[in-house]
């Protein structure tokens, strides 16, 4: 059997008279306690309006940060509470440290560009130095070539305009014997000994004039024939070049230098037969070569 069973069993009237009692008075207590709301309560509009009157609007309320028993420190605090506590400082930091770490990645990009530019212009610089400096060394260069140039210039000049000035070196008379174009044992001597003066040499060359004691186009004829007899022993002798050798048949005429030389007022008529050839050198065109050595002078020796 239960309590409740027991219990109606030892007082079955009074316990229902409780139970009715209660059921009676406990609506009257409750209507009791609740205020009236025609009497206490003032009507909205006008409540709301004497508070916007009277009194500044309040900040929101914020709950303080529950902290637990134990304060500030709680040493019996959990992980998940201080890492609540934790977090927005950590989260504060790393943005200060991600802040901080770009700020040094743009001052380290910065001075690298700097640098860079620096280096690049020094870089120009010194490109610019050195083409200056190749300009100025081949500036003078090209100075000294044409200082050389010029002297080469002058010395051309002077050589071409000096290309046709001769001087005489020596002399000798070829005579023959009666107008006859035969060479005697002391003419071949006299022409040999010119020869050897210039063989191996340049600059030089062999002007003859030949003459007869006839007169007229007989002794221009006579004389030609001695020349050519003159002209071919050298040549067929000793190897002397045609172009060196330049003659000129006068017959029994004189010149006008050995005319004007000798002093006569009269031109004089030539009384042997004999070539005379003159050996001239040119300084200028025979430089690098030694020049032509003459031999004694023979002018008027074995005439008849």
């Amino acid at each position: 059997m239960t309590k409740h069973a027991i219990v109606r069993s030892l007082f079955p009237s009074q316990f229902a008279t409780l139970l009715l009692a209660s059921a009676i008075g406990i609506p009257a207590v409750a209507q009791q306690s609740q205020p009236s709301s025609d009497t206490q309560s003032p009507p909205p509009a006008q409540t709301t309006q004497s508070a916007q009157h009277q009194y500044p609007e309040a900040a929101p309320y914020v709950a303080p940060a529950k902290e637990g028993f134990w304060g500030h420190v709680n040493p019996f605090a959990r992980k998940v509470w201080v890492r609540k506590q934790t977090d927005p400082i950590n989260n504060r930091l790393t943005e200060l440290d991600q802040v901080n770490a770009k700020n040094a990645a743009d001052i380290k990009d910065v001075d690298s560009r700097a640098q860079a530019g620096i280096f690049k212009a020094q870089s120009a610089a010194d490109a610019a130095n050195q083409t200056a400096t190749a300009a100025g060394t081949q500036a003078q260069n090209a100075s000294g070539i044409a200082q050389t140039a010029s002297g080469h210039v002058d010395q051309l000049n002077s050589t071409v305009s000096g290309l046709d000035k001769y001087h005489q070196v020596s002399d000798i008379d070829v005579t023959f014997r009666g107008g006859n174009p035969v060479l005697s044992a002391d003419a071949k001597k006299q022409l040999d000994d010119l020869a050897a003066g210039v063989t191996g040499q340049t600059g030089y060359i062999l002007e003859m004039e030949a003459h007869s004691r006839m007169a007229g186009s007989a002794g221009i004829q006579t004389s030609q024939r001695l020349a050519e007899s003159v002209e071919r022993y050298l040549l067929t002798e000793h190897q002397i070049p045609v172009y060196r050798m330049h003659y000129v048949a006068l017959g029994n005429a004189e010149v006008a230098s050995e005319v004007a030389s000798a002093g006569e007022e009269t031109k004089p008529m030539k009384k042997t037969s004999d070539v005379h050839v003159r050996l001239m050198a040119n300084s200028l065109a025979a430089q690098g070569a030694t020049s032509p050595q003459g031999v004694a002078s023979s002018t008027g020796a074995d005439r008849p």
